[in-house]
């Protein structure tokens, strides 16, 4: 009985620290222009796995020129963020015969890229506190 009591207490005990240490980022994506399609954000948390496994997702009909969206649960660390405007709602970024992009993309820190997508390097912020907030411009 002892025992069963001592490990229901580490089990609180831990998820006592897990709460403490997540906490939430709030992205605030701005310049919307069209008032139509959807938009899909990622958020990665290494640089290997940039643009190709995020951690988290999201996406929203877009319905205002400025949207927000919170994510839940991030411990303290390096991210960042894809984001695109899905005008015709397809699920994916469309681009011409070249391979350039055709809807509206962006990326964390407003990083551009030059020849293709910025690097991890210029996408990334720190998550160290709770509430985070950071603006993307589209």
């Amino acid at each position: 009985m002892k025992k069963l009591i001592a490990f229901i207490t580490l089990i609180t005990s831990i998820q006592v620290v897990v709460a403490q240490d997540s906490h939430e980022l709030i992205v605030k994506v701005e310049n919307i222009k069209d008032l139509k399609g959807s938009l899909k954000i990622a958020v990665y948390n290494h640089e290997d796995h940039f643009l190709s496994n995020a951690i988290m997702s999201d996406d929203k009909i877009i319905d205002s020129n400025e949207m927000t969206f919170s994510f839940k649960g991030l411990v303290e660390g390096i991210y960042a963020i894809s984001l695109f405007h899905d005008e015709n709602d397809n699920g994916k970024l469309d681009s011409n015969f070249i391979g350039i992009p055709t809807e509206p993309y962006a990326f964390s820190n407003n990083a551009k890229g030059m020849f293709g997508p910025p690097s991890f390097e210029d996408c990334k912020f720190e998550v160290k506190a709770d509430a985070r907030e950071i603006v993307i411009s589209l």
